[in-house]
């Protein structure tokens, strides 16, 4: 049988030490390019410092890990249990210091959430949870929100590297958005689900977003009482995702 237990503790440890680094990066860490194949995702050298840390740290699960920086490397299989790791969720936020980013680790079972932990930065305040655990910032319980009407709810979403910019889908974003009282893009996906899980944020959506980048906090998520819908994006690893408090209609 599973120790769930005994995984979370390494999980969070990880987090907390990759977080910690996170704090003395010196300005190599900082240097950072553009994809020639993306030309809107940001890749820096603090990415894959941090995914050494985590890296490190996992591998005495003997758990199959897919993290983002070494994505292009590894095949996972869909079942089974698999770490899915962000090393640093929302790099552009850290590197321009915008807003907070995160690093993100989760236990996936079939490819179904178990578990995330989500080490926010600069606060460095570690969120966690599972359906079957709960959900908690620190040692206290998060919900999602009692919030119904699209009209007083505010949605969390962004635009992924990814995205195809069609007058098609704009169209359908911006019909799907216009529902909601406000709408909020933070820059991060882990932390816009976080916001979700703890009922500041009722509702997150995103289309061709990486499951490496939302992997934790759907997690939590459902540990927070949320219902979350994943359904196939247009790339390898890509995902159309729903979340929400369970009350809030959204497809």
């Amino acid at each position: 049988m599973v120790n769930y237990e005994h995984l979370i503790v390494v999980a969070k440890e990880a987090a907390h030490k990759a977080t910690q680094a996170l704090v003395s990066m010196d300005d190599i860490s900082l240097s950072y390019v553009y994809d020639d194949d993306l030309p809107r995702e940001m890749k820096a050298e603090v990415d894959f410092k941090l995914e050494q840390i985590i890296l490190d740290a996992l591998k005495s699960t003997e758990i199959p890990i897919l993290s983002e920086e070494s994505s292009g490397f590894r095949k996972i299989n869909k079942k089974g249990l698999c770490w899915l790791v962000d090393p640093l969720d929302g790099t552009v936020n850290f590197i321009r210091g915008i807003a907070p980013c995160a690093v993100s680790i989760a236990l996936w079972l079939d490819n179904k959430p178990v578990f995330g932990v989500i080490s926010e930065y600069p606060s460095l305040r570690l969120a966690w949870g599972g359906s079957l655990f709960g959900a908690f910032i620190e040692d206290n319980p998060i919900h999602v929100s009692a919030i119904e009407d699209k009209s007083q709810a505010v949605l969390c979403t962004g635009f992924p590297s990814r995205l195809e910019f069609s007058k098609v889908s704009v169209d359908s974003f911006l019909n799907m958005a216009s529902s909601f009282g406000k709408v909020r893009m933070l820059g991060a996906a882990s932390i816009s689900l976080l916001q979700v899980a703890k009922g500041s944020t009722d509702a997150y959506f995103e289309e061709d977003i990486m499951i490496w980048d939302v992997a934790a906090g759907l997690a939590i998520i459902e540990g927070a009482g949320g219902n979350i819908k994943i359904l196939p994006g247009h790339f390898q690893y890509s995902q159309k995702i729903i979340a929400t408090n369970g009350l809030i209609q959204l497809e």
